[in-house]
């Protein structure tokens, strides 16, 4: 039995009920889980919540209290995976304001993946608004310097059943998460290992959408990574285990000594937002960049000959990270000497200077809230 969302985008616009939290962290405990928050560990006082039905829609929007909220054994979620999720950033500028990089990308993505996944598609004004909100209201959690306040929107099916069909009730709600660096020690080169037993997506699935299922079914291979002393694992096509699709949680680009970009098409790997914005600012400087398959053994050999001057992972958390060495069960090699090029470094500053309102933003990417 199939769900009828016609007409879902009539409550569009919602007015959010502000609710501040009675048992909010302290001025000094703040402090001092912000001095070295680490990555997805630590949590804001607030939450934004909305929910959906068939009878209302989406309704019940509100920012309250981060806390639990009940699930019951036999909700969709927990049995069929129906859920989905975005990352994004808030950056603080240095006049004092607030910075959110994209955040419009992040909705329409969000929408085409609950369609993919056959859920309630959330009006993106809902979805931008409910980040700003929260935003707003927890702006005292966001770290100074090159910190960032991570926001985690995300959408799970909570219709109570058995059964296999689309949930006819979702939950919508942002959390959000003082970060650091993602990857200890800032953007150093990183280690790769090249997957060949697994694969992450393949045509017709759902490689280019941004659900849990996609990350669950990369860790055993995250796992091998990390067994294999790497900090990261890449994916290869799901087909001829031949060309190179993306890392766990990053898409990846190439350098070239003709001053060129190449990175995997899109089609089987999500496309990501950080990708999309390398490419816009490589093409405003004149260079080519090509979306074209590429072999592991092209970038092996390429490597060795000289032709491949870089390889970057890139990604809202992480933003661009150098690639230093690749590992296999076929053979090692070392990109640049295992260094980070100054193509690699010179787009991050430039990407990370637009982000935190320290450099222009010739195309409108970035949206004021404070």
């Amino acid at each position: 039995m199939g769900v009828s969302f016609d007409k879902i985008d009539g409550a569009a616009v919602l007015k959010f009920d502000i609710q501040p939290a009675a048992n909010a962290v302290s001025e000094a405990d703040r402090a001092a889980k912000l001095r070295d928050p680490g990555f997805g560990r630590v949590f804001t006082d607030h939450m934004a919540l909305v929910r959906y039905n068939q009878k209302d829609g989406w309704h019940g929007a509100r920012i309250e209290s981060r806390a639990n909220f009940p699930l019951d054994p036999a909700a969709a979620v927990l049995h069929y995976a129906q859920e989905i999720f975005e990352g994004l950033k808030a950056y603080a500028r240095e006049d004092g304001g607030v910075n959110l990089f994209r955040p419009d990308a992040n909705a329409r993505r969000f929408r085409n993946s609950a369609d993919r996944m056959a859920m309630a598609p959330l009006p993106e004004p809902v979805f931008i608004e409910a980040i700003e909100q929260l935003v707003r209201i927890d702006r005292a959690w966001i770290p100074s310097g090159e910190g960032s306040l991570y926001l985690r929107p995300f959408m799970v099916a909570s219709e109570i059943f058995l059964g296999v069909k689309p949930s006819a009730e979702y939950i919508f709600a942002v959390i959000a998460s003082p970060v650091g660096s993602y990857f200890k020690g800032g953007p150093a080169p990183v280690s790769i290992w090249v997957s060949e037993n697994y694969t992450r997506a393949a045509i017709g699935g759902t490689g280019a959408v941004k659900c849990g299922g996609n990350y669950a079914a990369s860790l055993r291979a995250q796992a091998e990574a990390s067994d294999h002393g790497c900090d990261q694992v890449v994916f290869l096509d799901a087909v001829e285990r031949r060309y190179i699709e993306e890392l766990g949680g990053m898409n990846i680009f190439f350098v070239f000594e003709d001053g060129s970009l190449l990175t995997p098409p899109l089609g089987t790997i999500l496309p990501g937002i950080t990708r999309d914005s390398i490419i816009a600012l490589a093409k405003d400087k004149g260079t080519q960049v090509r979306e074209e398959a590429y072999t592991l053994d092209q970038w092996r050999a390429d490597s060795a000959s000289g032709k491949l001057k870089e390889a970057f992972a890139c990604g809202t958390a992480a933003v661009i990270s150098p690639i230093g060495q690749v590992r296999s069960a076929s053979g090692d090699f070392t990109i640049n000497g295992g260094g980070a090029g100054p193509v690699t470094m010179g787009l991050r500053k430039q990407l990370v200077d637009i982000q935190y309102g320290r450099a222009p933003d010739p195309h409108n990417w970035i949206r004021k809230v404070l």
